[in-house]
């Protein structure tokens, strides 16, 4: 039960986080997705805080916590309406499958720089013709002497632009069987025959998404997330791919429910704020029941969909991957559905100001959609549950 309950540590860590994102806040972010640029400020400050880190080993850089830390940072960011997406990829994604499964070379080259922002990383698993179907990746990598040459295309790729590398996810030939199985590669930016091409959005982000295509991109063996061939269980290597990936896609549901629910928070705060003010017929609107009511409901969605974010996050943390994966699924799911529904009943509270650019809100109305769709729809989700945790048979 006492889990439950944050820490004093936990307590000003939030606090902290939460004064940065003030001193920027929603203003900062617009101006710079506007302009065109990253917010690179932010990141660094961020980094230099030890914020962008607090997940990652300490003998590299790191604050030596875990996603529960990197949650709070994420979800208090975008709370002051300043989140910063490539949190999801960058430490909680890339550090985390590197800090856990990469060689003390890649360790050393890489986490100190994702631990103070000063370099950042990608990730590519998503493929035009595969969606949430990992089975059908057809990114491949085979090799060549001492080498790898790895051949695909990936889309909805977040920050390419802004990335010294991108981890991505491609399928290498088992010898003993001659299936293909998963294994992750480092590829850095400016690799021959890795390019990108920038995919025109809807969504008002800094991040931009990218379509990538590899055409026999040469890789040294060394760019295999945990070096050469092991079969020790739990070990880097050709043999761990299916145990790297989803090191990385558990804290990647937890982190985007720590983007919703600072984002559901941010739109409820502002409508509150305008339901205190807002006068008409001589009572704040917020006195009346057709508006109290829904923000209420909408507090206590995000705070329900939090509590499930903090268990998947404790149980990743303690090392339970299989109940982790349950329990960020269902933290994703809970988190975009409520962060929805806060944004458009905040929009609603302010009527026609909603829709305005003074007030911010509207913008908000698609990317609060992102949190429902990605990193995987809460249609797959649902069936993740309803075959995993209610044994029920599956359809596909």
């Amino acid at each position: 039960m006492t889990t439950l309950i944050e820490s004093e540590e936990h307590q000003s860590l939030r606090k902290a986080v939460a004064a940065l994102g003030k001193r920027y806040g929603r203003d900062y972010i617009t101006t710079a997705i506007a302009e065109g640029r990253h917010p690179t400020e932010l990141w660094l400050e961020a980094g230099k805080l030890g914020y962008l880190g607090v997940n990652l080993p300490e003998e590299y850089g790191g604050g030596g916590g875990g996603i529960v830390e990197l949650s709070i940072v994420l979800e208090e960011l975008g709370t002051a309406g300043a989140p910063l997406l490539m949190l999801i990829v960058s430490p909680a994604i890339c550090g985390t499958v590197i800090a856990r499964f990469g060689t003390e070379d890649q360790k050393r080259t890489w986490l100190p720089g994702i631990a103070d922002g000063t370099r950042t990383m990608a990730f590519g698993i998503t493929e035009p013709d595969a969606g949430s179907n990992s089975h059908r990746i057809t990114t491949t990598a085979r090799r060549d002497g001492n080498d790898w040459l790895l051949t695909g295309r990936k889309v909805f790729v977040s920050g390419v632009d802004q990335a010294d590398a991108t981890l991505i996810v491609g399928r290498t030939e088992d010898a003993r069987t001659g299936r293909l199985k998963p294994c992750l590669f480092i590829v850095p930016r400016d690799a021959d025959g890795f390019t990108r091409n920038r995919i025109d959005m809807e969504v008002n982000a800094a991040e931009k998404q990218f379509e990538l295509v590899l055409d026999d991109v040469r890789l040294p063996a060394d760019a295999l997330v945990g070096g050469g061939t092991s079969h020790a269980f739990g070990s880097g290597g050709e043999d761990a791919g299916l145990l790297q990936l989803f090191a990385g896609l558990n804290p990647e549901r937890i982190m985007t429910a720590a983007f919703a629910i600072g984002m559901g928070r941010y739109a409820l705060g502002r409508a509150v704020e305008y339901a205190r003010e807002r006068t008409v017929w001589n009572v704040p609107i917020g006195a009346h029941q057709a508006i109290a009511h829904p923000l209420a409901q909408a507090h206590i969605d995000l705070e329900l969909a939090k509590l499930m974010m903090r268990k998947a996050a404790l149980l990743y943390d303690a090392g339970d991957d299989i109940g982790a994966g349950e329990a960020a699924n269902m933290a994703k799911y809970a988190a975009g559905e409520a962060c929805v529904k806060a944004v458009d009943q905040a929009v609603h509270t302010l009527g026609g100001n909603g829709l305005t650019r003074e007030f911010g809100l509207a913008s908000l109305i698609t990317g609060a959609r992102v949190a429902r769709i990605a990193p995987v729809s809460r249609e797959m989700i649902l069936n993740y549950i309803s075959h995993q945790t209610l044994g029920l048979p599956k359809s596909y």
